[in-house]
């Protein structure tokens, strides 16, 4: 028997940011590409290095409806082609202009390569990344779960059951139009759970989540494992607790891997760092300065000065840190096996972009890590959650009170004095959403049915918890306010449409083609 076993949870989400129909560059789009080149793509050579390798492996994804729908888009397809030849040129540039100083000249070579071997892995996948990512999903490696269905946090929706049922059905429901099949698991937006959730969970055959450290401690009974164990907590609907070490280790601010002085500094670009006037064409954004994804520097220290970036020199440290990783569960889990008698279930989640957007070395931790649990050691072995009943023998049913992985645990970044203005908005278009349901739910009229579709549309793309933390940290807030804004305007203009039975067909068409996501949608979601 092994002692432990490891849950390994990449959260992978973006919200809906397309914009076809402007002149002027939408910068937002851009987290599209820079996720697409630093943290897809990378994951998937990943999962391939190790499939290769023959490799055992285990990990489970979670890709938000949201960054399906636009992964699928061709619109935004192009955009990534357009983007990553853009890098091309800047980084055949570069060459040229490094052409004197061999260590920079060197960076920029391997960048040059990095985006070419980029746009040869998206276009043999004609763009469309699910397909890729599939290959691992068939053959039982990757497990992909949903998401609500705009990442909207639902514990503020408790009191709209309907909205909430919204979300979750949608969510199941683009999961199975873009990956072929209903999802057994599901990542609460933001881990947000409140007591009752597991029934709109069950109602739409979802079998477990995921919740922070202290959703699992503050249960009632108190849990005999603790987070080591998943905990059942209604309908058959099994909740799986984040341990608390293994993320310490990569998220702490103060100790984390990702700050290890050797890796790639993710503050310092040339999009930021050269004349303006050399780089301000490569920019696309409109004159403002942006990073291109070209960094030459490490992080150095605390200090300002910043050494060039080493390669070789960043993979030592990964592997040593992959090493250490694997090495601290195996501590951990055979510690919990003497005490407790059964394996331990470490849940180790993560927000996917962590891996090579914001630490560059991200996805090459992943691939040494799996490789070490292959062939290194023979304690744990990494699973999907429900593989998890039949290697602990009891599982215990508990009741959970709310909670978040948010700062402070609960629903404080969601909910503050940058943002609480949104919520008599949401609630308002909630409560109007469910009562129009009910009073047209036998309608045949094919106008009002594309009216009411789209107007749950614009509810669903209002309540993404996005706006919400955007307001609260401070970053790209005119784009958040103006995201709630629009959507919400959206909605009652076209409510004033039905109540008035003015049927204007080309300014319903404008936001369908704009706002176009959940082609399925129904809006007797809402009832």
């Amino acid at each position: 028997m092994k002692k432990g076993a490891l849950l390994f949870v990449l959260h992978a989400h973006l919200p809906y940011v397309r914009h076809p129909n402007y002149d002027r560059p939408f910068i937002e789009e851009n987290w599209l590409n820079e996720a697409i080149l630093e943290t897809y793509i990378p994951l998937l050579r990943v999962y391939r290095n190790l499939k290769k390798d023959n490799v055992y492996f285990r990990i489970t994804m979670s890709f938000s409806p949201t960054l399906s729908s636009m992964l699928v888009d061709p619109y935004l397809q192009d955009n990534f082609r357009s983007y990553i030849k853009n890098l091309i040129d800047l980084s055949e540039k570069e060459l040229n202009r490094t052409e004197f100083d061999p260590h920079l000249n060197y960076l920029s070579q391997r960048y040059l390569e990095h985006f070419q071997d980029t746009l040869r892995v998206f276009e043999e996948l004609d763009g469309d990344l699910t397909k890729g990512f599939k290959e691992f999903l068939e053959d039982g490696s990757l497990e992909i779960i949903t998401c609500p269905a705009t990442h909207g946090f639902l514990p503020f929706m408790e009191s709209e059951p309907s909205a909430v049922r919204a979300q979750i059905r949608n969510g199941r429901r683009a999961h199975r139009k873009i990956w072929g099949r209903d999802p057994k698991g599901i990542w609460l937006s933001e881990c947000g759970y409140f007591s009752g959730v597991e029934n709109f969970l069950a109602d739409e055959g979802i079998r477990y989540f995921f919740v922070d450290t202290h959703g699992i401690e503050n249960s009632s009974p108190r849990p005999k494992f603790g987070v080591q164990a998943p905990v059942e907590v209604g309908r058959g609907v099994f909740a799986f607790g984040r341990d608390p070490e293994s993320s310490r280790q990569v998220w702490s601010a103060q100790d984390g891997y990702p700050g290890n002085y050797h890796y790639r500094e993710y503050y310092r670009d040339i999009g930021h760092d050269l004349d303006f006037n050399y780089i301000h064409h490569y920019l696309k954004s409109d004159g403002i300065r942006i990073n291109t994804g070209i960094k030459y520097h490490r992080i150095t220290g605390k200090q300002e000065f910043k050494e060039y970036y080493n390669p070789d020199a960043a993979m030592e440290v990964c592997g040593n840190q992959a090493a250490d990783f694997l090495n601290k569960r195996i501590a951990h889990a055979n510690s919990y096996f003497a005490e407790h008698g059964q394996p331990a279930i470490i849940v180790s989640p993560y927000d996917a972009e962590l891996y090579g957007h914001w630490w560059y070395e991200g996805p090459q931790f992943i691939e040494f890590l799996f490789k070490k649990m292959h062939f290194d050691q023979s304690d744990i072995q990494s699973i999907h959650a429900l593989e998890s009943p039949g290697i602990v023998p009891r599982i215990q049913s508990v009741k959970m009170s709310m909670s978040s992985w948010g700062e402070n645990g609960y629903g404080d970044v969601w909910l503050n004095q940058t943002n609480e203005w949104i919520y008599p908005h949401l609630l308002s278009a909630a409560i109007d959403m469910h009562g129009l349901a009910h009073v047209y739910k036998a309608t045949k009229d094919a106008w009002e049915i594309r009216l009411l579709n789209q107007m749950g549309r614009e509810l669903l793309l209002a309540q993404s918890s996005d706006w919400a933390f955007i307001m609260k940290t401070g970053t790209m807030v005119d784009y958040a306010v103006r995201r709630t804004n629009v959507h919400i305007n959206l909605f009652y203009q076209l409510k004033e449409l039905l109540d008035q039975k003015k049927k204007d067909d080309s300014f319903l068409e404008g936001i369908e083609s704009e706002d176009n996501i959940f082609p399925d949608i129904d809006y007797k979601d809402w009832l």
